[in-house]
């Protein structure tokens, strides 16, 4: 991101406001946009060096060609450690990466075999995201990922199968009902796992806290820059309670982006299998299931990120009494929350 190129002059967070829902709508959906995954390594390498020039002064103004620097900077590399993240486990490539998995999780009428096996495929890419776009100031190990990985992939299965199992002993409901029921079942099971893979993946950073900062005045940020030491405000502290509250709302957007996506598609689904058309050309079902997961995902994504600030500002005297009164600007603390 572009907090970790050179400069003493701070770029602005963004071209929308961040204070208001639909300026972090705006703006998630610059971060998601799948066409930033068309931009090269020379492409990058241009923006990272546009970005750099403002910060160093070499540019005066923000402009739109500086803007677009910025969506591919803040869209490709990670905030914390200022390097790329893999590819396929950027928030820009969210919606592909997670839309074969979603369709196979989707498929009507699927065995025992097919669900546990697109259960475990869902949950090895959520951990695989997860840990690509955790705040990286408490890494985790491999062997806590590795044990991470079996228990969220053991809990959505364990719900999927759960469930398959429980519907159709359902004795007081339709049958119609009943295929409801069914059609639901993944999103019980992705949303269920889906909130629980975040606080496995991210379990070290409660137990050991991440790193917060004073948010600084306009005077400060001033100052700073005139020292030069813009970029190296130094953190007060790993809080807990801090770290407790950045993975409790990155699961929340998770289960957020999930739900209109694991059930929007399957209702409307149900309903075009009863048209006539569909009933003709069965073939067209997969096409049309995928059109419906993308076309969700798409809207889905943006409106499930913006629900929280990814850098997140709370009162220094909400945290641990180690950090009360060391708070900055309106004796506020910041931290980065993760995606």
């Amino acid at each position: 991101m572009s907090v970790s190129l050179p400069g003493n002059r701070e770029l602005p967070a963004s071209q929308y406001d961040l204070s208001t829902y639909w300026g972090r709508v705006r703006h998630a959906a610059d971060i998601s946009d799948p066409r930033t995954l068309l931009v090269s390594s020379a492409g990058l390498e241009n923006a990272k060096s546009l970005v750099a020039g403002y910060k160093q002064g070499n540019i005066r103004d923000m402009n739109a060609e500086l803007w677009g620097a910025k969506k591919i900077v803040d869209s490709t590399l990670h905030p914390d450690t200022g390097e790329p993240v893999l590819l396929p486990f950027r928030m820009s490539c969210f919606v592909m990466s997670n839309l074969v998995v979603t369709a196979g999780m989707l498929t009507p009428g699927m065995g025992t075999t097919g669900t546990l096996l697109w259960q475990i495929g869902n949950q090895s890419l959520n951990v695989a995201i997860n840990n690509a776009n955790a705040n990286k100031s408490t890494p985790l190990s491999v062997s806590k990922i590795t044990q991470s990985y079996f228990l969220a992939v053991g809990a959505s299965c364990s719900v999927a199968l759960g469930l398959n199992t429980l519907v159709p002993r359902l004795k007081r409901v339709s049958s119609s009902t009943k295929l409801i029921f069914t059609r639901l079942v993944p999103f019980a099971a992705v949303a269920t796992a889906g909130a629980l893979n975040v606080f496995l993946m991210r379990g070290e950073e409660i137990r050991k806290g991440i790193d917060v900062y004073p948010v600084l005045s306009e005077a400060d940020k001033a100052k700073l820059a005139a020292e030069g030491k813009s970029e190296n405000v130094a953190s007060l502290g790993r809080s807990k309670k801090a770290a407790t509250l950045a993975v409790s709302e990155t699961a929340i957007s998770r289960v957020l982006n999930s739900s209109p996506i694991m059930v929007i598609p399957p209702m409307i689904l149900v309903r075009l299998q009863n048209q006539n058309w569909l009933k003709k050309n069965p073939r067209l079902t997969l096409p049309v299931n995928l059109g419906l997961i993308l076309t969700t995902s798409i809207f889905a994504l943006p409106l499930a990120l913006a629900a929280f600030p990814q850098r997140q500002a709370v009162d220094a005297s909400s945290l641990e009494e180690e950090f009360w009164g060391k708070g900055g600007d309106g004796g506020k603390v910041v931290f980065n929350r993760g995606i």
